[in-house]
């Protein structure tokens, strides 16, 4: 039976319809319950996570599935800019991935060319074996390959910051995703993510990749941050974590329920 994808991010930053940025949720934990529970949340998209948090091929799928019943739209982070990596999850039936230390074109050229098909990449075909074409149940999927697939590299380098627009400028990229976090690390301000020269970074990042035309994103935890990212230009903006949700609002209990009573 023809079935037909749901849109992507890219789609979705390129609805003339929208009318303000799309906020997300960032799943850590590896569980496809939190993961659930953020993309039945009423925020527009969630990003499940290989970098940073405890997750496999297998756990990947399992969130994806547990997403995939509500209209939030989810995001993969590979762990690496590798091409195995991006194929193995373009496979599991993810339509958007984040390719993390993005600082070059070359870097973003081979991003784009690991996530789509000849001539325009290297992707390897397996979408008849595959959750991403719904094992052949949907129509052209290999010959509208580029439709289904949207690629967003990260800046998380000075160097990087510079080369924003030319990063969005390549064929096959999506957008442009700014992690404060590791920007300030590299700036020498470890930790100090809303520091003001850091901020200013974020901004140059910004301007660059609008230039190219394209969509920006941020992650920012802080709400004046991300409220102020936004007011910037930001087109999507990753708010909150669910590891972070849980162990502030757990301390609260503690602090309400234990420390108070002693």
């Amino acid at each position: 039976m023809p079935l037909q994808l749901k849109p992507h991010l890219g789609d979705r930053l390129a609805d003339p319809a929208r009318d303000r940025p799309l906020f997300g949720g960032w799943v850590c934990s590896g569980s496809p319950v939190m993961a659930e529970l953020i993309a039945g949340s009423g925020l527009d998209w969630l990003m499940i996570d290989m970098e940073h948090a405890p997750n496999g091929l297998e756990s990947v799928l399992a969130q994806l599935y547990a997403a995939s019943g509500y209209d939030a739209t989810a995001i993969v982070r590979v762990p690496a800019n590798d091409p195995v990596h991006i194929k193995q999850v373009l496979d599991l039936g993810a339509q958007t991935i984040m390719v993390p230390m993005v600082s070059t074109v070359a870097e973003a050229e081979a991003a784009a060319r690991a996530a789509h098909y000849p001539p325009a990449g290297i992707r390897g075909v397996g979408s008849a074996l595959a959750r991403s074409a719904r094992w052949n149940r949907v129509p052209g999927y290999l010959e509208n390959g580029a439709d289904h697939v949207a690629v967003i590299v990260q800046i998380e380098t000075p160097e990087g910051v510079e080369n924003a627009e030319a990063l969005a400028s390549v064929p096959g990229i999506a957008g442009v995703f700014v992690g404060p976090s590791d920007l300030a690390a590299s700036m020498g301000l470890i930790g100090q993510q809303t520091h003001p020269d850091v901020v200013a970074a974020v901004k140059r990042a910004f301007a660059g990749v609008t230039r190219a035309g394209k969509p920006v994103g941020v992650n920012a935890f802080d709400p004046a941050a991300a409220r102020d990212y936004a007011d910037s230009g930001a087109s999507f903006v990753l708010v909150g974590a669910d590891v972070a949700i849980v162990a502030r609002a757990s301390e609260k209990l503690a602090q309400d329920f234990i420390e108070k009573r002693d």
